[in-house]
């Protein structure tokens, strides 16, 4: 390790004369370092220290560490807008901190969230001396992966990005009106407006946000393929060190940018998910601890990487499997070659017409029920299904959720007692044969573990925003897993239609969310020609 030089301030002006600002951070030392740069917008001195070192640890194992405020942000000049000039500022501030005094002229990028999209955006032109670069958390397709799930607006973390940018907005604007009505909406949300959507704190302080136009976009259109890093990226390949978590939001983005590399780059894609929620990453996420194992080893998994691609040492990594998953329940982390493609395994839903009202009515067993049965599921908007944990609420993770499941407006379907250790690693699908007497309506699926104490923990959920009334199959694609649930214990699929507040309510009629929104009568079928099932990648591996 090397002792490291006191911080210094520098700048730089983008190809249009606009000046941004930069910590930089350097080994105490003779010679030429690799660069380790970080683009994000929350103010350089942060430096994404909830989930990362601090630089001066990088600094210390040998690199030259660069923290930029992008455009409009930090002390940073221009107009901050969001995205939007990402791939030109990238590309020059990569150019630029190729040449630093002492810099060996390869650089690689890190950072999570807004800073791995940066990430993305400046290796969209494949600038030279950019030779590795290390995203957590991001979206691939912006609308799919970011800002929407299932074609539901992702309510609850969308309103609180908006609200966290527009105040530090109002802050560097110097209002400050705008300032203190944001920063309280902060700390409560406000999402009991008359329209939670567009709540007025917004509309009034922050009329340029981008979350007005996320919300007029509802459906992946040319806006939503000119902002996402996936309509630039089709011919870039470079070795990339991907990273998420099993309840982050974002992980679709993760998974879909790993998967689509991984398929056609000549280069190596390592791919690491822990437990973690989108922060902080450790041992406890919502109410289970997962132990010592999920501690983060991000930070010198990112030096080793740096060290093979940058430095060129032989560090043993490319002789070791590329996929290192954290395994839920023993609580261990699992290596494969390849992310796991397991073929899905069958499991039929079954009822007795009551899934909403007692919790032996619904169950899932590996035949199909032989006579068709029908649960009925009623949505009041005056007291929607409250969205508990998961990827897409704030306070995400596996929590305990019996009290949801006892619900008279959910439905659950419940397995037999394991009688040996199941394990499940890849994407799951559930496949529901649903009718409603709106022409709307949204499904929420949650998988969860059961224990014989009658205790209920959350493993992965799913959503979907349905249009058509007609009795049709519909599919949920579940957040991608790794888990074992324990013999002696039982699985469980949860159906409802909200998720409230982590995805707007559906109301029903093709109307904003407001005093117009319905009850809705939801009819999910099972059993003869229409078999409802849920789809699990079991993994024989042990």
């Amino acid at each position: 390790m090397f002792n490291v030089c006191p911080k210094e301030t520098l700048s730089v002006l983008m190809r249009d004369g606009i000046r941004l600002d930069a910590d930089v951070y350097r080994p105490d030392a003779e010679g030429e370092f690799p660069v380790l740069l970080m683009r994000q917008p929350y103010g350089r001195a942060i430096a994404s220290t909830v989930v990362y070192a601090h630089p001066t640890w990088y600094a210390a194992c040998g690199y030259i560490v660069v923290i930029q405020d992008v455009r409009g942000r930090g002390t940073s000049e221009g107009e901050f807008q969001l995205f939007a000039r990402e791939i030109e500022d990238g590309e020059d501030s990569v150019n630029w901190a190729a040449k630093l005094p002492g810099s060996t002229g390869e650089v690689g990028m890190y950072g999570f969230s807004y800073q791995g999209m940066t990430q993305l955006y400046a290796a969209a032109t494949k600038p030279q001396a950019l030779k590795t670069i290390c995203p957590a958390m991001i979206g691939y397709d912006l609308y799919a992966d970011w800002a929407y799930e299932g074609g539901a607006f992702c309510l609850q973390s969308n309103l609180a990005w908006a609200l966290q940018l527009a105040t530090e907005t109002a802050r560097l604007r110097q209002d400050e009106k705008a300032y203190h009505a944001l920063r309280a909406a902060c700390g409560n949300l406000p999402l009991h407006d008359t329209s939670p959507n567009r709540p007025e704190v917004l509309q009034n302080f922050s009329p340029d946000s981008f979350y007005h136009d996320w919300l007029a976009h509802s459906q992946p259109d040319e806006y939503w393929e000119q902002l996402s890093p996936k309509t630039y990226f089709q011919n870039v390949d470079l070795p990339v060190f991907h990273i998420g978590g099993w309840f982050d939001t974002y992980l679709r983005g993760t998974m879909h940018l790993y998967k689509d590399l991984a398929a056609r780059s000549q280069y190596r894609q390592q791919l690491l998910v822990g437990p973690w929620a989108h922060l902080p990453w450790g041992r406890k996420v919502g109410g289970v601890n997962f132990g010592i194992n999920a501690a983060s080893p991000v930070d010198e998994m990112q030096i080793r990487w740096f060290d093979q691609f940058l430095k060129g040492i032989d560090t043993g990594l490319l002789e070791e499997p590329p996929v290192c998953l954290f395994e839920m329940g023993s609580d261990r982390w699992r290596k494969f070659d390849s992310f796991p493609d397991t073929a899905h395994k069958s499991y039929y839903l079954s009822s007795q017409g009551l899934s909403n009202i007692r919790e032996d009515s619904g169950t899932i067993s590996h035949q199909p029920l032989a006579i068709s049965k029908t649960d009925v599921l009623v949505h009041d908007p005056w007291r929607p299904v409250p969205s508990l944990g998961g990827h897409a609420a704030m306070s995400a993770g596996s929590f305990e959720r019996s009290h949801i499941d006892c619900r008279s407006d959910v439905l659950t379907y419940t397995s037999e007692v394991l009688e040996e250790d199941l394990y499940l690693a890849g994407d799951i699908v559930v496949e529901v044969w649903c009718s409603s007497d709106k022409p709307s309506y949204d499904l929420c699926a949650v998988l969860s573990q059961v224990y014989p104490e009658g205790q209920v923990y959350n493993v992965t959920q799913g959503y979907l925003r349905s249009h058509g009334s007609d009795l049709t199959k519909r599919q949920i694609y579940l957040q991608t897993t790794c888990v074992r649930i324990a013999r002696g214990n039982f699985f469980r699929l949860s159906l409802s239609a909200a998720c409230f507040p982590a995805y707007s309510m559906n109301p029903g009629n093709g109307s904003s969310l407001g005093m117009e929104a319905e009850v809705i009568t939801l009819m999910v079928s099972c059993g003869g020609e229409v078999r409802s099932q849920l789809l699990l990648p079991v993994n024989l591996l042990s």
